[in-house]
């Protein structure tokens, strides 16, 4: 059976294959349909981009400064292992056929290497250190692929989403912080047709997994940044061995900046904090300058940005969700700055509490539903209520009737279902 990661199965003529990708390419981008044939992991790409609204002819964005890219890399973990990285896809690169490019966890470029005629080509589609490749911003790639389903994964021809990068045929592994299991990066080999073969994707892999037993060894990967902001109204912030407590408008915008870490406009924070209220730009500077003088270089501006990644707790709860609902709930401590009218933190914090409802009620778990009950955001979800009746043992049903029969009766509804 032909591993699903890998582009070609054995034997296959890359130039039907290539073919036959291009024609379903052009069909799912005329009405949707994903024609048999396409590889599980690229229609569900597809799908992905159709929904961020990637536009097809879409080229990366470059959005690192050449000062703010050199200091990102010298503070990235992956800095410490770039010899290793080198040594064993630098042969690939000089080969004149390929390129190495290394990626942060959101898809920023952060070395490109490789003969410079090969490199001449790709920067037509901005293949550059600084560009943003995640794959929300430039559709199906390896690099923003392999990140979005943290998987190693060849893209081959066609299947990239976007026309410009179609030419190529790419290879990408995640590389984790040892210690967390957190994703940090990206190894990625980019070149022609051949890259589809199956050594590519392994060896890509066998880095990555090198890269990682490295920063293991070497033990020096900083603590990353961490919010908490679950069922309280002022966040606090640990970083660099200490802790802040954060106003309620600083915890706005902390976790505003957490969430998107390209950063925004001033404009664009200003909807995410007042929606449509008339409110004086001095305002909005005005609390971005305190927030600068509590927290210095960690908060940058031209876009507003946090400097450093930040691990926050309705994060890990996000993360949870799609395999671990029991973890998710556990970790839920309750609705992401309760009272907040912000419109972006209220989007938020819905879609946090949207997500974990129906994570409980998908996994059909009545532990799990009994434990979202008996807390304080969850005690009066009629919805709930009625799936754990509908699951319980007969012996049971009175009380819970009873129960479901008070919720639907406080909300104007009459008789259980």
């Amino acid at each position: 059976m032909l591993n699903p990661w890998l582009a070609l199965a054995a034997g296959a003529d890359p130039r039907e294959r290539a073919v036959a990708v291009r024609r379903a390419h052009a069909d799912f981008l005329t009405d949707g349909t994903v024609r048999p044939g396409v590889r599980p992991v690229v229609a569900e790409s597809w799908r992905r981009c159709a929904g961020a609204r990637v536009r097809p002819a879409e080229v990366a964005e470059v959005d690192m400064s050449d000062a703010d890219l050199a200091a990102h890399r010298v503070q990235h973990p992956l800095a410490q292992v770039m010899p290793l990285v080198r040594e064993l896809l630098g042969g690939i690169a000089d080969d004149g056929e390929h390129l190495l490019s290394v990626c942060d966890e959101y898809g920023r470029m952060l070395w490109v290497e490789g003969h410079p005629q090969v490199r001449r080509r790709a920067e037509r589609m901005n293949f550059v250190p600084g560009s943003r490749w995640a794959e929300a911003r430039v559709g199906t790639n390896a690099p923003g692929t392999a990140l979005a389903v943290d998987h190693a994964v060849q893209i081959f021809s066609a299947e990239h989403y976007c026309l410009p990068v179609q030419q190529w045929t790419c290879a990408a592994a995640p590389v984790h912080d040892p210690r967390t299991r957190r994703v940090i990066g990206v190894l990625d080999i980019t070149g022609g047709d051949h890259l589809a073969a199956p050594q590519s994707l392994a060896l890509v892999q066998a880095t990555a997994r090198a890269a990682e037993a490295q920063l293991a060894a070497l033990g020096t990967l900083p603590d990353r940044a961490r919010l908490q902001v679950l069922g309280r109204d002022e966040a606090v912030l640990h970083r660099g061995g200490g802790s802040v407590r954060l106003g309620r408008r600083h915890s706005e915008i902390v976790t505003l900046l957490a969430a998107r870490p390209d950063g925004l406009t001033g404009q664009a924070l200003a909807w995410e904090l007042y929606g449509e209220r008339e409110v004086n730009p001095v305002t909005l500077r005005a609390e971005l300058s305190r927030l600068r003088q509590l927290l210095g270089t960690f908060l940058a501006s031209r876009p507003y940005r946090l400097t450093q990644p930040v691990d926050t707790d309705a994060g890990f709860v996000a993360d949870a969700l799609r395999t671990d609902p029991a973890s998710a709930l556990a970790a839920y401590r309750g609705p992401l700055l309760p009272e907040s009218e912000a419109p972006g933190i209220v989007g938020m914090r819905r879609r946090l509490l949207g997500g974990l409802r129906q994570a409980l009620l998908g996994a059909g778990e009545p532990a799990l539903l009994r434990d979202w009950v008996a807390t304080g955001w969850g005690e009066d979800d009629l919805e709930v209520w009625e799936a754990l009746l509908a699951l319980v043992p007969a012996r049971e049903h009175a009380v819970l009737t009873a129960r479901v029969a008070a919720l639907r009766a406080d909300y104007g509804l009459y008789g259980a279902r």
